[in-house]
């Protein structure tokens, strides 16, 4: 067991705080496999450290507070999961003055964004380990000898995702499909798309189809509680994210539409049938086949509910929150077999060309 710092965005501002985050998951696993967890919250920190209440402007108090809250907590394990505003000359002090460290950056925000790759380089020469929701050749850039370089799962936890939508057969909606901006551009089965177009041509494929679609078509974005319940009142989830051709990369939301037991529809080019076999997610490559597979599960409720049962039950075996923590600390300790598990893991490209 370790003394562990769990620095992350556990921001108070946030609508419904958050609840599904990552963030939280991994403490929760933390502390439920028997380790001391300090979360420390660098974005309130930062903003707090600023009459203006901006974290760029507070960025040196929040290091200088999380430098001083580390000394106070003498972790043996520092976990960072987008604590954007914290420095690696800061983590370099800390390395040095806390003798036998261990630090972990983790990171579940897409590759192509080029901010996002930023944060990840600007901490990768002073942490053990750095663990991604991406795996494969996207990977690749962030190889460093001496490194320990991965796959994050998105985690789920039953404590969080507490719907069981495979138990029934009746729900009040067919499909849900959730997103942040409905006019983004999305690569879905081969093109780019907005929401609210894909929106648009699957309601005008199925007219019938009972859908529920929070952040498009002038449906209010949810959070927090009304987000669980909506989650738990729909048959089936779509699992698109701003881009579904990366391997294995997905939104968190995959974890929260396949832990509540909601049948997962997922784009084929995304590689998920290396994890999940076509009885356990549901997986197309075109928008027709996309189509199809809507018919196919809204028609045949038995069908719609054994697929959706096995993909909850295979994802809360594999991905859940303390399996993920412990993962997590294994790395950081240099104790993690990648052949102990099912899914692809750790890269060394060193020998994977």
């Amino acid at each position: 067991m370790a003394r562990t710092v769990h620095a992350a965005n556990f921001s108070r501002k946030a609508k419904g705080a958050f609840q599904h985050s990552v963030e939280h998951k991994i403490s929760n696993g933390l502390i439920r496999n028997g380790h001391s967890v300090a979360n420390f919250s660098d974005r309130d920190v930062a903003r707090a450290g600023t009459l203006l209440g901006h974290r760029a402007f507070g960025a040196k108090a929040a290091n200088r507070a999380f430098a001083q809250f580390c000394r106070s907590v003498e972790p043996e394990l520092i976990l960072l999961g987008h604590a954007n505003t914290l420095t690696a000359e800061t983590l370099a002090e800390l390395r040095d003055d806390l003798k036998g460290l261990r630090i972990v950056q983790y990171n579940v925000d897409p590759l192509f964004e080029e901010e996002n790759v930023a944060f990840i380089l600007s901490k990768i020469d002073v942490v053990d380990a750095t663990l991604i929701s991406s795996a494969g050749e996207a990977l690749r850039p962030f190889h460093r000898p001496g490194r320990v370089l991965g796959f994050l799962p998105n985690p789920v936890d039953a404590s969080i995702e507490t719907g069981r939508c495979h138990e029934r057969a009746d729900l009040p909606f067919d499909l849900f499909y959730a997103c942040g901006n409905e006019n983004d551009p999305r690569f879905v089965a081969g093109r780019d798309w907005t929401s609210r177009d894909l929106v648009a041509r699957l309601r005008a494929a199925h007219p019938q189809l009972r859908m529920l679609t929070p952040g498009v078509g002038g449906a209010p974005q949810l959070a927090g509680a009304a987000y669980q319940r909506a989650l738990e009142s729909a048959a089936i989830g779509l699992n698109v994210s701003k881009r579904n051709d990366i391997f294995l990369y997905s939104s968190d939301r995959i974890a929260q539409l396949a832990g509540n037991g909601l049948a997962v529809l997922i784009d084929r080019a995304g590689g998920y049938e290396a994890v999940f076999g076509e009885g356990e997610f549901a997986y197309f490559s075109t928008i027709d086949e996309l189509s199809d597979k809507i018919s196919r599960l809204t028609g045949d409720p038995a069908y719609r509910q054994g697929l959706a049962a096995a993909g909850w039950a295979r994802y809360h075996a594999l991905f859940n929150e303390r399996a993920i923590a412990k993962y997590l600390f294994d790395v950081a300790f240099g104790r993690f077999d990648p052949t102990s598990v099912s899914w692809p893991s750790l890269h060394d490209f060193r020998t994977v060309k």
